[in-house]
């Protein structure tokens, strides 16, 4: 996933997001250009879920 495909519609998907993993908060998804690990790992921390599902569902939610 590249950072202009999570930075496209990021409020779609950060709501996408939030209701595959109801735990995450605004500040957990606050995606800072150049940040891309630091967001993956705030998903991870928050929802216990491997990079690779986690990279699965930034996908399927920008889409």
């Amino acid at each position: 996933m590249t950072k202009l495909e999570i930075k496209g519609d990021w409020n779609i998907t950060k709501g996408k997001l939030k209701q595959k993993w109801a735990q995450l908060t605004d500040e957990d998804l606050q995606y800072v250009e150049g940040k891309r690990d630091e967001l993956f790992g705030r998903i991870q921390k928050a929802t216990g879920e491997t990079l690779e599902a986690i990279e699965k569902a930034l996908h399927e939610a920008s889409s």
